[in-house]
């Protein structure tokens, strides 16, 4: 939609004290011609005219005649869910509870949860992260939810082998890559962050915050899987598999080492994202959680803004003083040469 307007170049005050200033000029033109004519001066009315003129459109110019058009412009964003999930071998105890299934592994209550979140978030987008010794983007942000199922379905613990123990600060670099490139590529969607993890830490360097993530999301959920009775941790070979009866040693005993969740950690990690915290221990499954309850609301938003962007039109006016002007030169020239004969 377009308008025309006054948009003064100098501002509205000096625009407006230019204009008054030059409409006083005009009317001094015509005063001065009536007595210039009752003295019997020779100064014609197309003179008086021509000045009159020129003063008007200098004070028309001064207030900068435009045409307003305004536009409307819609920004839609979605919500971009990322999903990061612990594969650390104490993921593989079995004494974990999701609803109404209980004495599962840890794992298989992360993917129930995942379940969940991606039934949860229809036509969002999701990435998933893993980690153990270290973190990887296992799948980058598609909105693609059966990508995310299929993710969920292949996770595997990590080998005995090649586990150097476990801490959730594992996550932290990959997490903030992950959620840094999103929020770079969809400045105006909603980030919500999915951890699912124990919480055990067996290694002996003190933990690194989350707080880092805070800026790049929306809001966070920390599902503790694992309870606090604990569990005995079984030895993983590389293929996946498990054998009967074989369990990790905890060399400070001897004995099968016992894994237990770590509520106060979990409560912390949540506090750090400024999320809440999920005990899946005590029956409590992801569409309970009042993050997944406002999922809904979160899909899809459209923003409308209005911009009015301001075109001066005073060329038209420019030209004409122009040529006014060289007609007030040609006259005075004239005249000039007239005297001097």
């Amino acid at each position: 939609m377009s308008g025309f307007t006054l948009a003064p170049a100098l501002g509205w005050v000096a625009g407006s004290a230019l204009a008054a200033a030059m409409l006083v000029c005009a009317a001094l033109v015509v005063v001065f011609h009536v007595r210039r004519r009752a003295q019997g001066t020779d100064e014609t009315v197309a003179a008086c005219v021509r000045r009159c003129v020129m003063c008007v459109l200098v004070a028309v110019l001064a207030l900068t005649p435009s045409i307003a058009t305004t536009t409307t412009s819609r920004a839609v964003s979605t919500t971009d869910v990322v999903i990061a999930a612990d594969v650390t071998g104490s993921m593989g105890v079995a004494d974990a509870t999701y609803g109404d299934r209980t004495q599962i592994s840890r794992l298989d209550a992360a993917k129930a949860a995942i379940d969940d979140i991606t039934a949860a978030y229809a036509h969002s987008s999701f990435a998933a992260v893993s980690f153990g010794a270290s973190g990887t983007q296992d799948v980058p942000l598609t909105p693609d939810a059966r990508a995310i199922d299929n993710w969920a379905d292949s996770l595997r613990v990590e080998p005995t082998d090649t586990s150097t123990g476990s801490s959730p600060d594992a996550a932290i670099d990959t997490l903030l890559l992950t959620l840094k490139s999103v929020r770079d590529a969809h400045p105006d969607d909603t980030i919500v962050l999915y951890l699912i993890t124990d919480g055990e830490q067996t290694t002996p360097k003190a933990r690194r915050t989350f707080s880092s993530l805070r800026r790049y999301i929306n809001d966070a959920c920390v599902i503790g899987v694992g309870s606090t009775a604990g569990g005995r941790v079984p030895q993983m070979h590389a293929d996946g598999m498990t054998e009967a009866g074989a369990w990790v040693i905890d060399p400070s005993t001897g004995q099968p080492g016992v894994s237990i969740m770590d509520e106060a950690q979990i409560t912390s990690l949540a506090d750090e994202l400024s999320g809440t915290a999920l005990l899946t221990a005590s029956g409590g499954t992801v569409v309970q959680q009042q993050i997944t309850g406002e999922a809904n609301s979160w899909r899809q938003n459209t923003t409308e803004k209005q911009r009015t962007r301001i075109s001066p039109i005073t060329w038209p006016f420019a030209i004409a003083l122009l040529a006014v002007a060289a007609w007030e030169f040609a006259a005075w020239h004239m005249q000039s040469r007239r005297l001097l004969q």
